[in-house]
């Protein structure tokens, strides 16, 4: 007979790497079983980034049968699974055809760059230029980064989607929208929905009325019928349609970094939480007022746990390239196996011996919001070597959350005194020395870091007509943590984070969108290839010559 644990919860976890499927105890917050799969990025050209959203549905149906099945042989009963949470990577955007249930086109992912163009031509039609002329209705800068400009270039460059709006067939969302209405049935009943911090994403959004915004909407020429509808973070959104849990509600949606917030219980005005992903995201609530910052972060809505519940704000500082760096190196350079042999690489080293790497792959985010920054690495002498390069990488990521930290102490006014970390890096203890070591505080980590997972489960677990999971302050399970305190003096934090600044000034003002793009700016493109060859010999005849052999 199967072991009865209570009610359960499971959560829906698509980020950009990975897919997974995790199952939560609702009363005592345990994660009893899960299932992972890895998702492909595909690099068409120079910049691009893209995933298949069908292989991005199929890893969610094969996490949750795999997860189902473990418990099985666990002897756990699936039928307790009372409710199911879906977090996600964030402004990834899709569009597809809601006749068929086909995507028409890859999903165009976060950290993509061939809107570059398209932001240049959108900030000429605004007056004095102006990057953050809709700072205080979305919260958010006009950049490559927010999904509202990756569906105008969708809308511009592809002829199918122009197609499908024109005969009212066309669906965008992002990647929480296609999930929740593939899986409550698609074509067949399907729910199109989003929630409010994703809807917060996007640059359409209007985050004080809570309401999809007429005005944005012309500025970027989208048609608004092909929005979702915009819900709370935490209700019955629908029920799964398919699978070993046909049946079940689906009634939590938050995007990662809103999740990872409530996994970290930062429930509180002033709670703050850094996840090491792909990127590395800080987070500050600021309670049900939303603040703007003078310092280079943005505003979002942290999330709004049910339909007459209050939203919740707060402070964002977003970084691109953190475990993405990692990924880097193991798959670019090759110079590591797997990514846990870059910690053993820099213990190794200990320094980066004057080495300092600036990631910026997909130019600069927080605090500097620099589309024309590309990545690079400084500082090399003869003595460098992979090890002190894996230690510059980690270093990185650990700088780059300082920046974000100091602008996020200067808009709150009181520094933070220790920081909260969860994310798949967390599992690096190196990392995690360094980054307490150049923010001077300590840095805490759950010792279950699944936070972003935890809090989409909370989300569903909590919803009305759900209610297995009590939000309530007192009722949350106490979390063990580790913890980890500066080992350096400031003295020598401060110089390194100095020359750190340095690196990131070399690093900008690279890329201009004039530029030729999809390695076209080699010789071959720019000389007729006969006028090549010949000066090439006579360089190569005049050299001899010279040399006198």
């Amino acid at each position: 007979m199967a072991a009865s644990l209570g009610p359960l919860v499971g959560a829906i976890d698509q980020g950009t790497s990975s897919t997974r499927f995790l199952v939560f105890n609702a009363l005592t917050a345990e994660l009893l079983s899960h299932h992972q799969v890895e998702i492909k990025q595909e690099f068409p050209r120079e910049g691009w980034v893209e995933q298949d959203p069908k292989e991005i549905l199929n890893s969610v149906y094969e996490c949750v049968e795999r997860t189902c099945e473990k418990m099985r042989e666990l002897n756990m009963d699936i039928a307790n699974i009372r409710a199911i949470g879906v977090t996600n990577q964030r402004e990834t955007t899709v569009v597809w055809d809601k006749t068929t249930g086909e995507p028409l086109y890859n999903a165009i992912v976060w950290l993509d760059l061939r809107t570059q163009s398209t932001v240049e031509y959108l900030l000429n039609r605004i007056p004095g230029k102006n990057k953050t002329f809709s700072k205080f209705k979305t919260g958010l800068p006009l950049s490559t980064y927010f999904s509202a400009v990756k569906l105008r270039w969708l809308l511009d460059n592809v002829e199918e989607i122009k197609r499908a709006v024109e005969d009212g067939r066309a669906m965008f969302g992002t990647i929480d929208s296609w999930l929740i209405w593939s899986l409550t049935g698609g074509t067949n009943g399907g729910i199109h929905c989003t929630d409010v911090t994703n809807a917060s994403r996007t640059m359409l959004f209007n985050i004080h009325s809570l309401e999809w915004d007429p005005d944005l909407c012309k500025f970027f020429e989208i048609p608004m019928e092909i929005l979702p509808n915009v819900r709370s973070s935490s209700e019955i959104y629908g029920l799964m349609e398919s699978g070993a849990l046909t049946g079940v509600p689906i009634s939590g949606c938050l995007g990662d970094q809103h999740a990872a917030l409530v996994g970290q219980m930062c429930f509180q005005d002033g709670q703050a939480k850094n996840t090491y992903g792909t990127g590395c995201f800080l987070l500050c609530n600021t309670g049900q007022k939303s603040v703007f910052s003078e310092h280079g972060l943005i505003t979002t809505i942290a999330y709004k746990m049910g339909k007459d519940k209050p939203a919740f704000y707060a402070l964002e500082g977003s970084v691109a390239i953190a475990g993405a760096v990692v990924r880097w190196l193991r798959d670019n350079l090759g110079i590591v196996n797997s990514s846990q042999e870059v910690e053993k690489l820099a213990a190794d080293a200990g320094t980066s011996y004057g080495c300092y790497f600036v990631p910026a792959f997909s130019g600069l985010y927080a605090p500097y919001w620099e589309p024309s920054a590309r990545g690079i690495i400084c500082g090399l002498t003869q003595f460098t070597n992979k090890n002190h390069i894996a230690f510059a990488a980690l270093e990185a990521v650990c700088f780059q959350t300082r920046e974000i930290l100091d602008a996020m102490n200067k808009d709150c006014g009181i520094p933070l005194s220790q920081l909260q970390v969860d994310g798949g890096m967390t599992n690096n203890k190196i990392l995690m020395q360094l980054q307490s070591d150049i923010l001077c505080i300590p840095v805490v980590k759950p010792s279950m870091t699944e936070t972003t997972a935890l809090g989409a489960a909370m989300a569903a677990g909590a919803a009305e007509g759900v209610e297995v999971w009590s939000l309530n302050p007192g009722d949350l399970t106490a979390v063990t943590c580790e913890r980890f305190e500066p080992q350096i003096n400031p003295e020598e934090s401060e110089y390194r984070y100095a020359r750190w600044k340095k690196a990131v000034m070399k690093s900008m003002g690279w890329e201009t969108s004039g530029s030729p793009s999809n390695g076209d700016s080699s010789i071959f493109s720019s000389l007729p290839f006969s006028v090549f060859i010949m000066s090439s010999m006579l360089m190569l005849i005049g050299a001899k010559y010279i040399s006198g052999k």
